[in-house]
């Protein structure tokens, strides 16, 4: 039985990361499951209610990774606490919703650390979520592992196979701050 990858797509970002989303399953040898997102209907229970229901599925050789605010809202469903089983997930390009970033308190991640094996993934060069969030989203979530690409923008341009190596695991232990290798060593 192939392993599914459930790919949570950024705001308005269903067609946007499908490239993405296509790429990291098809490195991770994983069935790719996005579901369409509203991009209408933007508070958290609207988007945290079909997260929650699409993790309820996942099984022990399944990957999660969300992306942007994806990523914001998968962070907040798994600080829940819902589940028996521990998982992994990648978040890439995370906002910060906190004061200290984008200031907008309905979106804020101000739980408890998700008891989640965390991989936090931002590119230097990202013009739509600047890479000052990761710093931001790593005091939050201390003990995730943190992964810091050089280039790559938002929607990781060029960067699958660098992403996909990550979440397979080069090896770190969880909650080292240290950032990722530089691809082009690769």
């Amino acid at each position: 039985m192939v392993g599914r990858l459930l790919f949570v797509h950024g705001a308005g970002g269903f067609l946007d990361d499908a490239e993405l989303a296509h790429g990291l399953a098809r490195a991770l040898r994983l069935d790719l499951r996005m579901p369409e997102l509203s991009d209408t209907a933007m508070g958290f229970e609207d988007w945290a209610a079909p997260v929650r229901q699409q993790l309820d599925q996942l099984g022990p050789d399944d990957a999660v990774i969300a992306h942007s605010f994806g990523a914001s809202v998968l962070v907040g469903v798994l600080a829940e606490h819902r589940r028996e089983r521990r998982l992994r997930a990648t978040l890439l390009a995370m906002p910060d919703w906190t004061p200290a970033g984008w200031d907008v308190a309905d979106y804020a991640f101000t739980d408890p650390e998700p008891e989640t094996d965390l991989t936090l993934v931002h590119c230097q060069d990202d013009d739509v979520v600047p890479i000052t969030h990761l710093a931001l989203n790593s005091k939050a979530l201390p003990s995730a592992t943190v992964v810091e690409f050089p280039t790559g923008g938002h929607q990781f341009d060029g960067m699958i196979d660098a992403v996909a190596a990550e979440i397979r695991g080069s090896g770190r232990p969880r909650g080292d701050a240290s950032t990722g290798p530089d691809p082009r060593s690769r």
